[in-house]
Parts: structure tokens; sequence; C-alpha cells
């Protein structure tokens, strides 16, 4: 059974390049029409597998596995890696594999927005080291600091922690419902959850400020970007820049499903809708 899923793998990792002309996976197939959208093309593809669990179910055997997949992709003058972490289900039955899918993006528990209250002040100035930022976002975006709480949906998280390094204060504790923060064992709704964080960006007057921007060239490096998948004004998912393409549009690392130097539209994403929405924020000093 492993080896069919080895085979498996190699067949994606084969599809993927741009001499092939077309594969047999729909994510890889969208991976490579965003490409060529972007004047851009796979030249190198590697993916290796690790099991998570096994299950037995009388004739049926459920495999839960995670693959890391990189894409050398070649765009004009430029090449560069993207990498992606893919949480996958495979299901075998009498030893045959008759189903392969990635998992759907978690969803996050519902909370309240944090609310924006007039004695939650922050006194004093700071200037975002976007530098730093990105580096935090590269160095931990395929594992964890010890140093914080690891959530299930941790891509809020993650991205505070990023915000966090590049000096952006904390201010609001106790009040989970207040500023952005997060102390000991305990943290504001907009430290950790996608859409009060996007709510936060666009209402704070100190501290962590942001200023909402209309295209996405107009971000920097240390900036971030909020989706909401479905549309339906819930912000699902948060993103930060660390990188800029060819073209000068955004290259984003995520947690939840790890990414890092990933096109920022998330088209080929499972959690992709025709109907998705952006925000993107522009981190501003306090000075």
């Amino acid at each position: 059974m492993k080896e069919q899923l080895q085979r498996l793998l190699q067949n994606r990792v084969d599809g993927s390049v741009a001499d092939h002309n077309e594969s047999s996976c729909t994510k890889i197939e969208k991976k490579k029409e965003q490409c060529s959208t972007r004047s851009a093309e796979i030249i190198k593809t590697s993916g290796t597998g690790r099991l998570k669990s096994k299950q037995e179910d009388g004739y049926y055997t459920i495999f839960h596995y995670e693959v890391h997949m990189q894409y050398l992709i070649k765009q004009k003058s430029l090449i560069y890696m993207e990498e992606e972490i893919e949480h996958r289900r495979a299901v075998f039955y009498q030893d045959q594999l008759i189903e392969d899918e990635e998992l759907d993006y978690p969803v996050e528990e519902e909370n309240p927005f944090p609310v924006m209250e007039e004695d939650v002040e922050y006194r004093g100035g700071y200037q975002y080291d976007r530098l730093k930022a990105a580096q935090y976002a590269e160095k931990w975006w395929n594992s964890y600091n010890p140093a914080y709480k690891k959530f299930e949906v941790d891509c809020t998280n993650f991205i505070s922690q990023c915000l966090r390094a590049g000096g952006a204060p904390m201010r609001g504790y106790p009040g989970r419902g207040k500023g952005w923060w997060m102390q000991n064992s305990n943290w504001s709704y907009s430290w950790a959850v996608a859409n009060s964080l996007r709510w936060y960006l666009s209402s704070s007057s100190s501290g962590l400020r942001a200023k909402k921007m209309s295209e996405p060239q107009e971000l920097d490096i240390g900036d971030v970007i909020c989706y909401d998948f479905q549309g339906d004004g819930r912000y699902d998912h948060n993103t930060i820049v660390t990188g800029k393409d060819a073209n000068g549009m955004p290259l984003v690392n995520a947690h939840t499903y790890n990414s890092r130097m990933r096109y920022w539209a998330y088209e080929d994403s499972s959690a992709y809708t025709p109907n998705i929405q952006y925000s993107f924020f522009k981190i501003m000093d306090d000075m």
C-alpha cells in the first residue's frame, strides 16, 4: 500500500513540471494554470511523504499522511522555491487504492469580534521591523516556536508571532475582546482568530496599526493579507508577505496548511472558491 502511495506522489511530481502537458491531479493543474497567467513555470518539483496514522476497518485501510511539496519556479529572470505541506487521506479496499484526497481546510472556532474601547490605549512609539518579521516567518513556517501556544488552526497565531517579532506592541491585557496580546496561557481573540485580527487591523488607532490597501502589489515585506474564502464577510485565514515575484506581486508564508513563498491568491488551495474576498493591510509605524 505504501508503494502505491509513493507511485501516486511520484506521478504528481512528474505531472507538475512544465514539460508535462497535463496531470491527473486537479490541484497541480490549477497551480500550473496560475503560473501560466503570471508568465511563470514550474521547472522542478520534489515531494516527500510522512505517515501520520493508519486505521483498519474490515476490508478497508485508511491512511492519514502529510506531503511536503517543493516547487522550483522560474518567472522571467527570477527563480524561487515555493513549499507547502499537504494533509491527505488515502483509502484502500483489499490493498487497492480507491481514494486519495487533500483534507479540507479546518474550520476555525466561532469567537466574538474584538471590541475596541476608548480606555484601551498604547502610549509610546515603535518602528515596525519588516525584515525581522519576515525572518521569523521563514524560520518557523513549518515548525512551532515552543515559546508560544500552538493552535489546531494556527494561521493567525503564527501571523501574530511574526508581527510581534517585527516589534509590534501588545496592548489590551487582560480583556480578551480588547487590543492584541498574548500573555502566559491567555490571549486576545485578535491574536489567534482570523476574523478578529482582520477586524483589529482595520480599526486600531494606536499600537499595532495598519492601513488597508486596494491592491496586493501595494504591500511590502512584513505586510498581511486576510482571506474570506466563502465571501460571506467572515475571514478564515491570514498570511504574511515574505517576498515578491517578478511582477511585484506578494509571495506569502502561512501556518495551518504550512506554506512558504506561496503566490498570494491561493487559487490552488482546497479552500478557494470563486467568491473569495481579500483584505490587504500595510503595517504602519507608530512614531
